[in-house]
């Protein structure tokens, strides 16, 4: 198929999906499927962008140092003035010195202990959240996997890691919900007035969290953010500081339930492979990964050319955009052997999850920590656990997800 833009599809030709189909957004893979032996570069006129649906593909625009994250402002400006900010000082929203800037110093920060710090903590709180879950379950007959279990545990860990008092900690879930949601495409209007208040909100409330720890420094990443130096003296800015807090919720939160809810699903309607799980623990880490895989949490990484660039034979010029489908690249038969079989076992297991490059997601090794002790905690506590409803999925396609995961005991 070429896919150098928008143009009439010849006979035979799959088109490009339709991001807002309920049963597309209900199992994708068929689709992507389809697309990967078309080629494996379309254009989605939808979106107005090119999509990568192959891994080799995928890669590349993740890879390509002429490809990067250029952040564009939500319009019109004065009405998004906090969305805006976060992401204008964002790590993951810039590029070159300033993006080279940003990883030194928060890296360097993160690089003092914190996630091997958390990994006790961690294991406690999702051993307490899961006790909690069977108690439901016990005297309910079920309970939702995701209010009790996957929604709490990486707001309690970002919590923990920034140094947020227990008696603040309800503000984050809900501001995070609410600012993620500017990233799907065609967003109604009272969302994105949503979003922008959520915005507003949360950066006025860490900007008094980097006020107290410049007074009061303390053992979290926050307060390490705030000391933490360039070799030239450099410091990060109190919106780089702001941006930083706010990415590592959303990022964190937002990737981490995901992966739980739709990895335990998983888990679920592959018995034999709960099973295999829940006899051999030494199984957890290639489990972990091929959750991640299996049905990613994160389906779509977007590119802006800054020079003309060339991938997989589809043209990007400079200026235009083009994605990486991560759920596509995740089936990918050329790199993973039975692609559609979840398998707890699997290795090598060279999923994009976490990204790639320079962008390379900085939490993964937090997020793969939570997720293996919310499944370890879950087969030692509730080793018969299934289904007891059907579930009903998110209707958003990028990032994706479910509303609910009613467990039962088995």
């Amino acid at each position: 198929m070429d896919a150098s833009g928008p143009q009439d599809l010849p006979s035979g030709v799959v088109a490009p999906f339709d991001q807002n189909d309920p049963s597309f957004i209900a199992d994708p893979y068929p689709v992507f499927a389809a697309l990967r032996v078309q080629g494996e570069v379309h254009w989605h006129d939808g979106m107005g962008l090119a999509v990568a649906v192959s891994h080799a593909a995928s890669s590349a625009v993740l890879r390509h140092r002429s490809l990067g994250r250029l952040w564009t402002d939500a319009k019109p400006l004065e009405e998004f003035a906090s969305f805006n900010l976060l992401h204008r000082n964002s790590l993951l929203e810039n590029e070159g010195a300033t993006h080279a800037r940003l990883r030194r110093l928060v890296s360097a920060a993160f690089g003092r202990g914190h996630v091997e710090r958390l990994r006790p903590r961690i294991a406690e709180l999702a051993d307490g959240l899961v006790d909690g879950l069977v108690d439901r379950v016990r005297a309910d007959g079920s309970a939702d996997l995701l209010e009790h279990v996957a929604g709490p545990l990486p707001v309690e860990v970002i919590a923990e890691l920034l140094g947020v008092p227990h008696s603040e900690r309800s503000l984050l879930q809900p501001w995070s919900n609410a600012i993620v949601k500017m990233y799907e495409h065609g967003l109604a209007e009272d969302k994105r007035a949503a979003a922008e208040r959520a915005a507003r909100e949360f950066v006025a409330y860490l900007r008094e969290v980097v006020a107290l720890r410049r007074r009061q420094p303390g053992d979290d990443l926050v307060s390490d953010l705030v000391a933490v130096t360039d070799s030239d003296g450099a410091r990060l800015s109190e919106d780089e500081l702001v941006a930083t807090a706010v990415l590592l919720l959303m990022a964190g939160h937002e990737a981490t339930v995901n992966v739980i809810g739709n990895g335990v699903l998983a888990l679920v309607e592959h018995r034999d492979q709960w099973e295999r799980l829940v006899a051999d623990p030494g199984l957890l880490e290639t489990a972990v990964e091929e959750l991640i895989r299996y049905d990613s949490p994160l389906q779509l990484f977007e590119r802006t050319a800054t020079k003309r660039e060339e991938i997989a034979g589809h043209v990007v010029e400079e200026g235009a955009k083009i994605a990486a489908l991560l759920g596509a690249a995740a089936r990918d038969p050329e790199v993973f052997e039975r692609p559609d079989e979840f398998d707890v076992g699997r290795t090598p297991n060279q999923h994009l999850g976490f990204g790639m490059g320079i962008h390379y997601c900085l939490g993964a090794p937090l997020a793969r920590i939570e997720v293996q002790a919310a499944v370890d905690a879950l087969r030692r506590k509730l080793p018969g656990m299934e289904l007891a409803a059907t579930p009903r999925r998110r209707e958003e396609f990028v990032i994706r997800g479910l509303h609910e995961l009613p467990l039962g005991a088995g």
